[in-house]
């Protein structure tokens, strides 16, 4: 079968072109922005990838177009496809249809930290020798690719609460027939699609009642909005994490180690150095989750003790004259502040200079401003690049005084992060986009300053 996929280049779209082109389909695709690393990764694999949205693509007549959410009605290609009446499916659709049917998936969704929810349970799964699928919204380093198929039941996916498609307004996850879920978290985020917080609690519960009698699900006990959800109806066993009467951490040590217990119960000890409270968290959901799928607790702990976190997650990029440059894929106000305090738990009395990309939709729409000065309270320097933005950060960020600046040129942000740091300093740079290449601006401009 020939795919065309429209909009490839985003993260679930590449992904699905990766196990499409696995499975043994002919694939193809376009995109209004084709630029690395996903590109590279299709094109290396024979996936030819078109610019732009072109209605003459439609002389590729390939047997269905896949249909990404980033399409409206408008685009040129789309409208061509509707005018001749071809064939179209969304993404998550066609993944149930082709890659999900009869597979014990295991899908991870929550506002934070789905990625290395998911990538922490692939690789239990992984070091267990049940060698699962997976479709993950990053590059986990202990696998090196964001995708792959298996031949064996399990498929691990990051469940996304986003909308399927311009047509079908429904949450992703509510096509991929999951057996296992995580529920991480749940906080209002989404504007451009959720009108409030009730919004996203009842596609939250739509994908609960997806879920069997014979599943799992696996949620924070500390969130009142999925114990909200929750209680709505549900029809499948729950197991909760960060309560003490489930799945809980002890103290972690100098080190970052911490022992797993679920009730009164010993079930072995993480010993790493992944930073933050919320990935203790996030590690008992993988390993709860895993325990469902057959893997003894004591073997998910051992496996996370070989966890390599995903790209991008509190990523070191390079120290530079003494100075230590992290990158972060966190952009919701919740995230900046975990983020912030997993970092300043490791660093103890170091310098954090935290420097801020507004620029999710959510945070593009200003929805989120009021909140951004309590999150990045932890850090002793902010800056905040301004471009694309049509809210004013400066007076939104107003709380924090003098230590918050704001720049709209990246090479002035760059130029000023130079001079203010010094050795034994840590940049820590947070956005859900490339950011101009600012990490490599900035170790540049660090390695050159006398």
């Amino acid at each position: 079968m020939h795919l065309h996929i429209l909009g490839i280049c985003g993260t679930f779209m590449g992904g699905l072109a990766v196990l499409a082109r696995a499975a043994g389909h002919e694939v193809t695709g376009c995109d209004a922005n084709v630029y690395p690393p996903m590109s590279t990764q299709l094109r290396s694999l024979g996936i030819e990838l078109i610019e732009g949205y072109g209605a003459d693509q439609v002389k590729l007549a390939p047997d269905v177009y896949v249909i990404g959410n980033v399409i409206t009605r408008g685009n040129a290609l789309m409208e061509a496809i509707l005018e001749r009446g071809l064939a179209y499916i969304s993404g998550p659709q066609w993944l149930r249809e082709n890659v999900l049917r009869d597979r014990w998936v295991l899908a991870v969704a929550g506002t934070h930290g789905k990625t290395t929810t998911s990538a922490m349970l692939a690789w239990i799964l992984e070091h267990a020798g049940l060698k699962p699928g997976f479709l993950i919204g990053g590059v986990p380093q202990n696998f090196g690719v964001s995708a792959r198929t298996s031949e064996t039941p399990f498929f691990v996916i990051e469940a996304d609460e986003y909308d399927t498609a311009y047509f079908d307004k429904r949450s992703k996850f509510v096509h991929y027939t999951a057996r296992t879920a995580i529920l991480n978290n749940l906080e209002f985020d989404h504007a451009d699609i959720f009108s409030d917080l009730a919004a996203i609690e009842t596609q939250f519960h739509h994908f609960v009642r997806t879920l069997p009698a014979n599943g799992l699900i696996v949620s924070n006990a500390r969130e009142h909005a999925l114990e909200r959800v929750l209680a709505r109806e549900c029809w499948t066993p729950v197991e909760r994490f960060d309560a003490e009467s489930g799945w809980h951490a002890g103290a972690p040590d100098a080190s970052g180690s911490f022992q797993v217990s679920f009730g009164s119960r010993s079930c072995g000890t993480v010993r790493w150095d992944v930073l933050g409270a919320h990935n203790r968290s996030n590690a008992l959901a993988a390993i709860a989750a895993a325990r469902h799928a057959g893997v003894p607790p004591e073997l998910g702990a051992e496996a996370l003790s070989r966890f390599r976190n995903v790209k991008r997650r509190m990523e070191m990029r390079g120290v530079a004259r003494g100075v230590t440059v992290y990158d972060d894929f966190a952009h919701h106000p919740t995230a900046i502040g975990t983020t912030l305090a997993g970092l300043r738990g490791a660093v103890n009395g170091g310098r954090i200079l935290a420097v801020i990309e507004p620029r999710s939709n959510t945070m593009k729409l200003g929805v989120m401003k009021q909140a951004l000065p309590g999150s990045l309270h932890a850090a002793d320097q902010v800056y905040c690049y301004s471009g694309g933005l049509t809210w004013e950060p400066a007076d939104a960020l107003k709380p924090l005084g003098a230590k918050a600046l704001v720049f709209s040129d990246l090479d002035k942000l760059v130029a000023r992060i130079t001079t203010d740091s010094r050795p034994g300093d840590y940049v820590l740079i947070m956005s859900n986009g490339g950011f101009g290449g600012i990490h490599e601006k900035l170790l540049t401009a660090l390695e050159a300053r006398r």
